[in-house]
């Protein structure tokens, strides 16, 4: 009989629970890890609130969970490059290698991508998953298996600055202080932003960018945007703005906010499926615009600089959880996004504090 494993299995909409199911074997060119700590995604809890994201939806019983880190137990046959007892972050996304975009370096284009947890792909809520050992990035001694995890929602902050070729000398404004607001906060750092603003309308969310030493803060909710970004910019403006909140009036106001000749990367998903742009005013002021779909060959440069720099991933963790409750974990993040930014699961509960 095969070896069982735990895992939360989200049945339908508001329905999930830890369930016993097969563990997993490793084929020739993957790898066995054991997950030691897991985040929950905004992805998750609306798979979990509303059992479908645009076109992919959930027909049949699904792990969730894709942010992830752990330690290789077993290896196939075919794999070199890493060894049982390696502590490894997982990509998630597996490509298929050899379409255009895969061969031009462009793989999360790939339309051939089985991401875990979208729909039908399982994810990791699990006490192991297999990966396909090129999607096995080692992480070095110092840094966490939690900062291991948050790897991949900082590489979504990280693939925006290279978008929008952010550098030294760069001010820079995130829009929207969710998770990934947050850790674009330390990827705009990372590359050496001058000076880093911030918006959002949660006090708790704003607080934490004040923690990680933004330069200042715009609150919509004060009114006028505009002026309160010149204000806090002492009249300057900014040259980037990174919009991550999807709200759709945030979104239509970039155009106004950023310096002429200046660069919008847009990353949060805007519920509205339609938004109206000022076209004329992008125009007049020569605005490069660009779109951020996940990211790509982040890991292991975001892995080498952030072992370097100092910075602190783990302050956006606000929560920690064991497996077993699961369903109180993703509740949480459902109904209090006031007061919890990200929640860590552990499997085998053995990084609680």
């Amino acid at each position: 009989m095969p070896e069982q494993m735990n895992a939360a299995v989200l049945d339908q909409p508001l329905s999930i629970g830890v369930k016993r199911v097969e563990k997993p074997v490793p084929d020739d060119n993957e790898a066995l890890v054991k997950v030691h700590c897991i985040g929950i995604c905004g992805s998750d809890v609306h798979y979990y609130e509303h059992g479908k994201i645009g076109r992919y939806e959930v027909k049949e019983p699904i792990i969730l969970g894709h942010e992830l880190a752990g330690d290789v137990v077993a290896v196939g046959k075919d794999v070199t490059h890493i060894v049982p007892g390696d502590r490894v972050a997982v990509e998630p996304g597996m490509t298929c290698g050899t379409c255009k975009y895969c061969r031009a370096g462009r793989y999360n284009l790939c339309p051939d991508v089985e991401f875990m947890a979208t729909p039908p792909v399982d994810g990791a809520w699990a006490d192991y998953v297999t990966v396909r050992s090129d999607f096995l990035h080692k992480l070095p001694d110092p840094m966490s298996y939690e900062e291991g995890a948050l790897l991949e929602p900082f590489s979504v902050g990280y693939h925006a600055m290279k978008r929008g070729s952010v550098g030294p000398g760069d001010s820079v404004m995130i829009q929207g202080l969710g998770p990934v607001g947050l850790l674009a906060v330390q990827a705009a750092k990372l590359f050496g932003a001058s000076k880093i603003y911030v918006s959002d309308v949660v006090d708790f969310r704003i607080q934490k960018a004040l923690d990680f030493g933004v330069d200042g803060v715009v609150r919509p909710a004060d009114g006028d945007v505009r002026r309160q970004l010149q204000e806090i910019s002492d009249g300057r403006g900014v040259d980037k703005i990174i919009e991550t909140s999807g709200n759709h009036i945030a979104v239509a106001d970039t155009v106004h906010l950023v310096n002429r000749g200046g660069t919008i990367v847009y990353v949060g998903l805007p519920v509205k499926e339609e938004i109206p742009m000022d076209i004329a005013a992008l125009v007049d002021a020569e605005l490069d615009v660009f779109g951020v779909f996940r990211y790509v060959n982040t890991y292991p440069s975001a892995i080498e600089g952030l072992a370097q720099s100092g910075l602190d991933l783990k302050g956006i963790i606000t929560d920690s959880y064991p497996l077993s409750d699961i369903e109180t974990a993703v509740e949480k993040a459902r109904k209090e996004k006031d007061k919890s930014i990200k929640i860590m699961i552990y499997p085998d509960g053995s990084g609680l504090e």
